[in-house]
């Protein structure tokens, strides 16, 4: 996926769309899943409610 996907643009300032993964740290996002976040480069999972 593109870098400008995970960044939602508004006049000067940009915001984060996704989550960070909060193990790897800024600019390493969280992959949404049907019932989970997960990290791709550390395995880090977190469960929806």
């Amino acid at each position: 996926m593109a870098v400008n996907k995970f960044y939602e643009v508004s006049g000067d300032k940009a915001k984060k769309v996704r989550q960070s993964c909060p193990r790897c740290g800024p600019g390493v996002f969280l992959g949404e899943h049907k019932n989970r976040f997960a990290c791709g480069k550390c395995g880090y999972t977190e469960f929806k409610k």
